[in-house]
């Protein structure tokens, strides 16, 4: 599921505003007509007499630290990421929210539920949008069950715009 980013009507000068969302989130915008977005909340559509709206990728951050998830959330917003944000991997679960994600960025280290048991409860659950495993400290075990499963680890703290990157590259291939 994508956050709407911005609406408009063919011609009325958003091709401007549709080129610069689609290079600010890395990713081919999402155009749908009015009708299929019964569900969108009218402060997230800019002119309700729109024909179509553009939507952004939803990054779910899972962290126990508030600090990291401000900081990822202010961060993520800023290169065009719609982000939602959760303490931990029950409460994430509890929320029933856990499919509208289209990349999860999940820390390890956290109290009730580390980060691959909570990736293993998405997979389970038949949640198959990629995911990114956020560690402080390289365990070969870690990397090696991480490797199995397919999910990439991330190193704190976070050098230059890797985890961006990394999202824009996980979220394109599972666009195509």
């Amino acid at each position: 599921m994508k956050a709407p980013i911005a609406a408009g009507r063919e011609g009325n000068g958003c091709s401007a505003a549709l080129s610069y969302i689609k290079a600010a989130a890395g990713l081919r915008p999402i155009l749908l007509p009015m009708e299929q977005l019964a569900g969108v909340r009218q402060s997230n559509v800019t002119d309700p007499g729109a024909d179509f709206v553009v939507q952004r990728p939803v990054i779910v951050v899972v962290d126990d630290d508030p600090a990291v998830c401000s900081s990822l959330k202010f961060s993520l917003e800023l290169e065009g990421f719609a982000v939602k944000t959760y303490r931990d991997g029950p409460e994430l679960l509890d929320s029933g929210e856990f499919g509208a994600g289209d990349c999860f960025v999940v820390d390890q280290r956290m109290p009730r539920m580390n980060g691959m048991e909570l990736i293993e409860a998405l997979r389970a659950r038949q949640v198959t949008r990629p995911a990114i495993l956020v560690i402080s400290h390289q365990s070969p075990v870690l990397t090696a069950r991480a490797a199995k499963a397919g999910i990439p680890i991330i190193e704190k703290p976070f050098l230059s715009n890797a985890l961006v990157e990394l999202i824009r590259k996980l979220c394109v291939a599972s666009q195509a």
